[in-house]
């Protein structure tokens, strides 16, 4: 019996996660399957796997055959360097101790790696926020100087109408008119 490793797709529609299962390759892909061995969910960021690293490198040991993805995902996680440096073991080129000292070294590389980058995506993140909030700032500040300008125009025609009523309003002086009456 030909056993693959490879993803039965659950979810709702343009939200699918995963399961990662070992299946006969003649099994449907939602079909009945041998055993479940881990989930994988790229909808978060970055994606979720959770896997049974010790039965995904038994299967691979007794020669199960995983997909292209599941391939991508198992390399990911390390259970396909392990199972290339438990060969090396099998084959004589090292001991076990060092095998699992080059694994520990890889994971922990692996891991920085990780974390390297979780950081990059996090302080650029932080800086289109504060891009953001600049270009805001400049915005409304500009907004503030219109609606200033606004205020004042409006202010000063106010003063000049409030002006041109006081003129209009204002008492005509009788003196200028007695000083004509005399005169003549």
């Amino acid at each position: 019996m030909a056993t693959k490793i490879r993803l039965q797709r659950h979810g709702r529609k343009s939200y699918a996660f995963y399961q990662i299962v070992v299946a006969d390759s003649r099994a449907p892909r939602d079909g009945k399957f041998i055993e479940r061995i881990g989930s994988y969910n790229p909808n978060t960021n970055p994606a979720t796997v959770d896997l049974n690293f010790e039965r995904a490198l038994y299967w691979l040991q007794v020669g199960a055959q995983p997909t292209d993805t599941t391939r991508n995902i198992l390399s990911r996680e390390g259970v396909c360097m392990k199972k290339h440096l438990l060969e090396g073991v099998k084959k004589g080129a090292f001991d076990e101790a060092t095998a699992e000292s080059k694994f520990q070294a890889w994971l922990k590389n692996k891991q920085a790696s990780v974390e390297a980058v979780k950081v990059k995506d996090s302080e650029a993140a932080k800086a289109a926020e504060k891009a953001r909030l600049e270009a805001e700032k400049e915005v409304n500040k500009a907004k503030a100087e219109e609606v200033a300008k606004k205020k004042a125009e409006l202010a000063a025609a106010a003063a000049a109408k409030a002006a041109e009523e006081a003129a209009a309003n204002a008492p005509v002086e009788e003196a200028p008119a007695a000083a004509e009456e005399s005169a003549e």
